[in-house]
């Protein structure tokens, strides 16, 4: 190998940081992706169990009579 063939450290440096820059502006997309993702679904299991929750009173609802005489 001559000089001019050799990889200096800068070069190594430049394209790790390029890589990093890039890496790191998909996980920001990705995050924001995600944090909308989990808030709908938050959002539909409060729903859910609300539901489920009125649904299951109006069933076990009892009907209590009471006489006086």
């Amino acid at each position: 190998m001559s000089d001019a063939e050799k990889i200096t450290r800068e070069q190594l440096e430049d394209k790790f940081h390029a890589f990093q820059e890039e890496l790191q502006g998909k996980v920001a997309d990705k995050r924001n992706s995600i944090k909308t993702i989990a808030t709908i679904a938050g959002v539909v299991v409060v729903l859910l169990s609300y539901a489920t929750g009125r649904r299951g009173g109006r069933k076990r609802r009892s009907v209590v009579e009471i006489r006086r005489g």
